[in-house]
């Protein structure tokens, strides 16, 4: 498989600014630019189940990624940008290969 990072890129048509950024205990797995827009964007990753991967991003968990991405804006401000948070779940199969979702604007900064 490529290089995932590279390969995410040319999938989204995004610019990635961080990846595994961190704010002590805070984590933002991407940040990348999309035109005008700075997504943060979780990346799930789970075996075939009952769950789908994005039903794991519970309202602790986003809470805790609107926290890290308020950190992040503080200490890279980027004028004029807005910002939105996505989701890519990856679900891999007993044959090791893998099916991706992306949903850009999976939630907002100020649902529950």
């Amino acid at each position: 498989m490529p290089n995932l990072g590279r390969w995410g890129e040319e999938i989204a048509g995004c610019h990635v600014l961080a990846r595994n950024w961190r704010a002590g205990r805070l984590e933002i797995d991407l940040v990348v630019r999309d035109g005008g827009t700075i997504a943060f964007v979780e990346v799930k990753t789970r075996r075939p189940g009952p769950q789908h991967p994005a039903e794991a991003i519970d309202r602790r968990k986003r809470a805790r990624l609107r926290r890290a991405a308020g950190r992040w804006i503080a200490t890279q401000p980027q004028r004029g940008m807005e910002y939105r948070f996505d989701v890519v779940s990856v679900i891999v199969g007993p044959d090791g290969r893998g099916t991706v979702r992306y949903d850009p604007g999976a939630f907002t900064s100020d649902d529950g």
